[in-house]
């Protein structure tokens, strides 16, 4: 402690002293160590659906999952060349028994027929998100072969279209959340840029090109607006880092999230003030925006090579992401180990035959003491879950 006591003068004082902080510390990291537990066991998940098809195969990678506006519909994507809508109430048919986590059972559902109807689009798909302001009609995709794309749900065809990654894949396509019909739109390429532009302009008309890593022009594999409707805009990137960058000042980022070491595959917003990436060297980091530092990191899952999805439930502070060894997790933002995970291997299929992922998830915004996860895999099947909190 830096300090030297005189035994011969004092001994019954310094031995008290010892044992009294030495009795606090160990009962603090009790009931540090009981809170925690406590909060793990804060929530009730279950698998409800599963969603499969018997042609199921490693060339149907679901690479995208977002809910409509409303939560009521979802649209997945991947490289199947087609994207497919679901009504989420036909999903959650059978809920009732299995939201408490006892006493109800899984719903096995055939593709075909689970999906209302979908679109088919010329590329394999690595991206999507509804646009703002269209009442849940227009979807925008980005793809394999650079393209950005807006499909018109009701006439089902292509609306907008732009070109200007040079070919290369486009993975990751955001919408301002202000500004109804007027929201701006960002996507991120392989090509080493972030091209922000505005859909009621012609193709050729940018607002801005950002090109994080600078001349590296390492590739761009996320981009996402803050859906709180504030002005920032944040990026992952390649180069092993994430930036945040204010869409009144292009030039700079406003902070720079330096940190992971391999590369940041997926950033999202927990609110105005945090940031969550994802990056493939298996983690997750939550940082303040205010200065860039990192709150916490959180461990767990497997994640060295592919895209496995990140999602934030903000009402919950609960991140949902896959992971490699076929699992989904779900890490609360208090803690650093995961507070859930569940396999992902569907009926009719033996752990260890392949090398299956879940390759993307989705969280339902809706709701407080209830939750609906959304989960991915590289084999084409989705699996929703559903929660609530506990008494």
């Amino acid at each position: 402690m830096g300090l030297v006591f005189d035994w011969s003068e004092s001994p019954e004082t310094t031995v008290i002293l010892c044992f009294h902080m030495n009795t606090h510390r160990t009962q603090k990291q009790e009931q540090e160590q009981e809170q925690e537990e406590e909060a793990r066991h804060e929530w009730d998940l279950s698998l409800s659906t599963v969603v499969s098809s018997s042609s199921s195969s490693a060339s149907d990678v679901v690479g995208a999952i977002e809910f409509d506006p409303t939560d009521n519909i979802l649209a997945t994507a991947g490289i199947s060349r087609k994207i497919r809508f679901y009504g989420l109430a036909s999903l959650l048919r059978n809920t009732a028994g299995v939201c408490g986590g006892a006493g109800g059972g899984v719903s096995f559902v055939d593709q075909v027929t689970a999906c209302e109807y979908y679109i088919c689009t010329p590329a394999k798909l690595s991206s999507l998100r509804w646009r703002p302001g269209s009442c849940s009609r227009v979807i925008g995709s980005g793809d394999y072969d650079g393209v950005v794309t807006e499909y018109d749900l009701e006439k089902r065809t292509p609306v907008f279209e732009r070109d200007e990654h040079g070919g290369r894949r486009v993975w990751s396509v955001d919408y301002t959340r202000h500004g109804g019909a007027a929201a701006v739109g960002a996507s991120g390429s392989d090509d080493g840029t972030m091209q922000v532009w505005d859909p009621r302009c012609p193709p050729e008309e940018s607002v801005g090109v950002v090109r994080p890593a600078g001349l590296c022009r390492s590739a761009v594999c996320c981009v996402e607006f803050d859906p709180s409707g504030g002005h920032a805009v944040a990026v992952g990137c390649a180069d092993r880092r994430g930036y945040v960058y204010d869409m009144r000042k292009l030039v700079d980022p406003a902070l720079t999230l330096q940190g992971h070491t391999k590369t940041v595959s997926y950033v999202r917003f927990l609110d105005g003030g945090t940031v969550v990436t994802a990056g493939t060297d298996g983690c997750l980091k939550l940082w303040s925006v205010e200065d860039g530092r990192v709150i916490r990191t959180y461990e767990g899952h497997v994640n060295n090579r592919n895209f496995v999805g990140l999602s934030v439930w903000r009402n919950g502070a609960l991140f949902g992401c896959g992971s490699e060894n076929n699992r989904v997790f779900v890490y609360d933002r208090r803690w650093r180990k995961p507070v859930w995970v569940d396999g992902f291997e569907p009926v009719g299929m033996t752990s260890g035959s392949d090398k299956r992922f879940v390759s993307s998830v989705c969280w339902r915004q809706s709701g407080v003491d209830q939750c609906t996860l959304v989960a991915g895999g590289s084999d084409g099947v989705l699996q929703v879950y559903v929660g609530k909190r506990k008494p």
